[in-house]
């Protein structure tokens, strides 16, 4: 489903960061970060309810706005029963709606919110995600105290929390339409690779995007996914190619290759992952340019992979997803 917006903006968004995300090529333009994984909370849970918390603080503080003035909610996250989200949400006291698609639920509340805005149902909506990687780790793998090594295929779940403020008050960037995608299954297992699982999800995303849209490749400056790593990059690059006969040129980039310095970071192996991953590279990095005008439109296709680790034990397929966000300067 494509679906075209008119008067949907993007007012403010802010950034919260961990150490790892800090040390990444970005590090000057996130909004605040922290030197430890706890960040004074008393368990790594509620650190990450803090990032979320954060982020919304600031948001809220660049905007000029209030609590009361965010008419809707909408967050999601790792976290079993996405409770980093809920716990921010109890602070909020505003309408909330909660939402899972795990690396590509950042984009889903922004084409939610707009969806809300753009009916007139809601002036103003906030939309936020979080990951922690410790939290991540202890849930979907083994904890990192095991010190079980991992293969080179694997990522790295980013800590941090992301916010976005969306209004119907004309600003310097818009969302200019969004595509939401379908549940794809390739027949793939491996926790350990999510490039793997989430490359097709985003090829049929991309296709399906440019084909209601009537568009090509050379319609947007720039083409992002969230969070594929460098191997899911190249598969994905083939993939597209041999399905859908699209060559994304060197109009495209991944975000889990963006946030960190692979050269260096060695620990994040693959690169990043996590809810905020690709939030954490759109906020601090792309809106800028669309604002100034670096950029006209960019393709924001966040990635998925929609498993837990029963369903894994249990030998079954790893599903994916992706949705999609054109964004547009309006400079």
């Amino acid at each position: 489903m494509t679906t075209k917006y008119k008067n949907v903006y993007i007012n403010d968004v802010a950034t919260v960061v961990g150490p790892y995300e800090y040390k990444g090529p970005l590090s000057k333009r996130f909004d605040k970060h922290y030197e430890d994984m706890y960040f004074g909370c008393d368990s790594l849970e509620c650190a990450e309810v803090k990032l979320m918390s954060d982020s919304i603080d600031l948001v809220l503080k660049k905007a000029k706005q209030e609590k009361s003035d965010v008419d809707l909610f909408i967050a999601g996250d790792l976290q079993n029963q996405i409770t980093a989200s809920c716990y921010t949400a109890l602070k909020l006291e505003r309408p909330f709606l909660g939402i899972y698609s795990a690396c590509a639920t950042n984009t889903e509340g922004l084409l939610l919110g707009a969806n809300f805005i753009e009916s007139k149902m809601a002036d103003n909506v906030l939309v936020s995600v979080s990951s922690h990687n410790m939290v991540s780790e202890k849930q979907f793998r083994n904890p990192t105290e095991y010190g079980g090594p991992k293969p080179g295929t694997a990522t790295f779940t980013a800590t941090g929390g992301a916010s976005c403020l969306l209004t119907n008050k004309k600003g310097k960037v818009k969302i200019e339409s969004s595509t939401i995608g379908i549940p794809i299954d390739m027949a793939q297992t491996d926790p350990l690779h999510m490039g793997s699982v989430m490359a097709p999800a985003a090829a049929y995303t991309i296709n399906k995007h440019l084909s209601d849209l009537d568009r090509t490749v050379d319609d947007y400056d720039l083409i992002l996914t969230g969070d594929l790593g460098i191997f899911g990059k190249e598969i994905l690059r083939d993939y597209i190619k041999s399905e859908y006969s699209i060559d994304l040129k060197d109009k495209y980039n991944d975000c889990g290759v963006m946030l960190y310095d692979l050269k260096k970071q060695k620990e994040v192996q693959a690169g990043g992952s996590g809810p905020v991953c690709s939030a954490l590279v759109v906020y601090s990095d792309i809106i800028k340019k669309l604002e100034e005008g670096q950029l006209k439109r960019v393709l924001y296709v966040a990635t998925g992979a929609l498993f837990n680790p029963t369903m894994v034990f249990q030998k079954e397929n790893i599903l994916s997803i992706a949705h999609a966000i054109s964004l547009e300067s309006v400079l």
